[in-house]
């Protein structure tokens, strides 16, 4: 799987204002920007990514995936 190939799965099932998706294969990284992360915690935001991989993760087609999720105003003050 490609860098771009994981940011597709991860647009498809989650509306994001901004996504960077890095790693080798395995190994993932993600900076996440959604609106459906408001309200939500940081453990219920990643489940939210999780859902979006589906079966991937348990299948270990995506071995580990570390995020940073952030909402739109988050982001913001971020600069």
């Amino acid at each position: 799987m490609t860098e771009d190939q994981l940011a597709k799965i991860i647009e498809d099932g989650l509306t994001c204002e901004h996504l960077v998706v890095t790693g080798d294969g395995r190994h993932w990284a993600a900076e996440i920007v959604s609106p459906e992360f408001e309200g939500l915690s940081r453990i219920k935001r990643h489940q939210r990514v999780y859902a979006a991989l589906g079966t991937r993760i348990q299948t270990d087609e995506v071995h580990a995936l570390s995020m940073k999720t952030w909402t739109p105003t988050e982001w913001a003050q971020q600069g």
